[in-house]
C-alpha cells in the first residue's frame, strides 16, 4: 500500500505543473523562464539532499556525454516545450498531449533498442494518433487547441518518452539524485540563452519555489521511492492519474473544458497508455523483475 500511495503522491505533484504554471504566466513570467527556474531550483534541492545525506555518486567520464544529452533533451527540451504547450493550449490539453509518451516509446524502442513490435503496440500507437487528432480538432469547450500548442505538447510527449530510452540504454547505473544532479544544470544552461528574465513579485518567487520543490524534486523523489516498493507496470498505471488530476485542477481553477470530441480523444490516449502497461505485464515472465 505504501508504494501505491507514494506513486499517487507523485501523480498529484506532477499534475500541479500546468495549473501552477498558469498562475506564473499570469504573474508575467514567460514559459521558458518558468522552465529555467524549475530546473535550476530543482537542481539546488537535489544538491542540498546529496550534501546532507551523502547520496550523490561521481559519474564515469564515459557516461558524461549521455548525461549531458539527457540534460539537453530530458530537461531543456522537455521542460521548455511543456511550458509552451501549457501557455498555448492550457493545462488540461497539455497534460493529455504529454501522455502520448508511451506511443513514442513504442516507436523508439523498436528503432533504438530493437524491441519487437506487437499488435498491442500498434493498436496503442493508432489509438494515440486518433486521440491526438480528436483533441486537436475538438470544439464546443473552453479549450482552444492551436498548432503551436499541439506541436509543443507532442514535443513534450516525445522528449518525456526519451526518459525511458536514456534510462534503458545509458543511465541505469545511477540513482535518481545523481542523475538529476548532472542533468538539471545542463538543462538550465541550455535554456538560459532563450530566457527573458522579467521582474518578479514575492508571490511569483513563491510559486517558482513551490513548482520546483513539488514537481521536480518532490515528484521524482516520491515516484522512485514508490517504484522501489512496487512493480514498474503497476506504478505506471497509477501515474496515468496525472492528466486526469491535471484536467480536474484546470477545470476547477481555470474553467478549462473539452468538447465531446476532446474528451473522447483524451480517453483514447489514456486507454493507449493502459494498453501499453497491460502489454508489459503480459510479456514479462512470471516472477521476473520489472
Amino acid at each position: 500500500m505504501t508504494g501505491y500511495l507514494l506513486v499517487l503522491c507523485a501523480a498529484v505533484l506532477w499534475a500541479l505543473i500546468g495549473p501552477l504554471s498558469k498562475f506564473l504566466f499570469a504573474e508575467g513570467v514567460t514559459p521558458l523562464e518558468v522552465a529555467f527556474w524549475r530546473s535550476t531550483i530543482g537542481w539546488g534541492l537535489f544538491a542540498v539532499q546529496a550534501l546532507a545525506l551523502r547520496t550523490g555518486q561521481r559519474a564515469k567520464a564515459s557516461d558524461l556525454p549521455a548525461l549531458a544529452a539527457f540534460g539537453l533533451v530530458g530537461v531543456a527540451l522537455f521542460y521548455g516545450s511543456y511550458q509552451v504547450a501549457i501557455e498555448h493550449v492550457g493545462a488540461a490539453l497539455g497534460s493529455v498531449l504529454l501522455y502520448t509518451a508511451p506511443a513514442w516509446v513504442a516507436l523508439l524502442s523498436r528503432l533504438v533498442l530493437a524491441e519487437p513490435t506487437t499488435p498491442a503496440k500498434l493498436c496503442a500507437v493508432a489509438a494515440t494518433i486518433l486521440g491526438v487528432a480528436l483533441v486537436s480538432l475538438s470544439g464546443g469547450g473552453t479549450v482552444k487547441p492551436s498548432a503551436l500548442g499541439v506541436l509543443a505538447g507532442l514535443t513534450a510527449g516525445f522528449t518525456y518518452a526519451l526518459y525511458y530510452i536514456f534510462g534503458k540504454k545509458f543511465l541505469i547505473r545511477y540513482d535518481t539524485a545523481t542523475l538529476f544532479l548532472y542533468a538539471l544544470p545542463v538543462g538550465s544552461l541550455c535554456l538560459l540563452p532563450f530566457v527573458h528574465f522579467a521582474p518578479k513579485s514575492p508571490s511569483a518567487w513563491a510559486l517558482l519555489v513551490l513548482l520546483s520543490a513539488a514537481t521536480t524534486w518532490g515528484g521524482y523523489s516520491v515516484y522512485y521511492a514508490g517504484l522501489k516498493r512496487l512493480e514498474a507496470t503497476r506504478a505506471a498505471v497509477v501515474a496515468t492519474l496525472e492528466p486526469v488530476i491535471a484536467a480536474w485542477l484546470a477545470w476547477w481553477w481555470w474553467n478549462e473544458r473539452f468538447g465531446p470530441a476532446g474528451y473522447l480523444g483524451s480517453g483514447l490516449i489514456l486507454a493507449a497508455v493502459l494498453l501499453m502497461v497491460a502489454e508489459g505485464v503480459r510479456r514479462r515472465p512470471t516472477g521476473s523483475p520489472s
